[in-house]
C-alpha cells in the first residue's frame, strides 16, 4: 500500500509518500516541502499547493491520502487559512479518487513514538529509524508528513477498519486502539 502523508500549512506544506504492509516493512518513496512565498496572495498559495500535490498524486499514484488534523491555536486568521488549505487538499483527494484519512497530531506522535506528547525531534528520529533513512529529513514539516503516512499504515493500512473522511457525509468505520495494538504489538510500551 502507498500512502501520501501531508502536514498542511499555508506557507509550508510537508509531504511524504511511504509504501508499506502496515506492520514492519516501510519505505519512503518521496518526501519534500512545498514552500510558498509569503507575499503571494493566500488564494495563489492554496492553488500552488493543490497543483503540486496533484502532480505528486499523478506521478506516484498513492492508494490513500493521510492528512494531519488542524491544530487550533489563538490566531483565528491562521486557523482559517489552514482550514482553506485542508479543504483544498480534501477536494484534490476527492477529485483524484483517492480516499483521505485524518489523524490528530497526538495520534501521529503516539503511533510513531509510543507517546502522544513526544517532541518533534523524537518524531523525526523515529520516522528516520522506521524508514531506515541515512539522515533525518528537514524541516519538521517533512518528518511530520512522513509520520502521518506511517501512522495511517500502522493504524489502518493493514486492512483493518478505517477512519475515513467520508465525502458523502455518511461517516465511516473507526480505527481503534485495539486494532493498532494487534497490528503493532512491538510499538506499545
Amino acid at each position: 500500500m502507498v500512502v501520501l502523508g501531508i502536514d498542511p500549512g499555508s506557507l509550508a506544506t510537508g509531504y511524504g509518500v511511504v509504501s508499506g504492509d502496515g506492520r514492519e516493512s516501510f519505505r519512503a518513496l518521496s518526501c519534500g516541502l512545498i514552500r510558498l512565498h509569503p507575499r503571494k496572495s493566500h488564494a495563489v498559495r492554496v492553488g500552488e499547493i493543490y497543483r503540486e500535490l496533484s502532480e505528486l498524486i499523478g506521478e506516484l499514484k498513492p492508494d490513500r491520502v493521510a492528512i494531519e488534523t488542524a491544530f487550533v491555536g489563538k490566531n483565528v486568521q491562521s486557523a482559517l487559512k489552514l482550514g482553506q488549505v485542508r479543504g483544498a487538499i480534501m477536494a484534490l483527494s476527492f477529485n483524484s479518487g483517492v480516499p483521505i484519512f485524518e489523524y490528530a497530531p497526538r495520534e501521529v506522535k503516539s503511533a510513531v513514538t509510543g507517546r502522544g506528547g513526544a517532541a518533534k525531534e523524537q518524531v523525526a528520529f523515529m520516522v528516520a529509524s522506521m524508514l531506515s533513512l541515512s539522515s533525518v529529513p528537514k524541516p519538521f514539516d517533512v518528518t511530520d508528513a512522513l509520520g502521518v503516512a506511517l501512522c495511517d499504515l500502522l493504524r489502518c493500512g493493514g486492512g483493518q477498519k478505517e477512519r475515513q473522511t467520508d465525502m458523502k457525509g455518511s461517516g465511516g468505520g473507526l480505527c481503534s486502539w485495539g486494532d493498532f495494538v494487534r497490528a503493532s504489538p512491538d510499538r506499545v510500551l
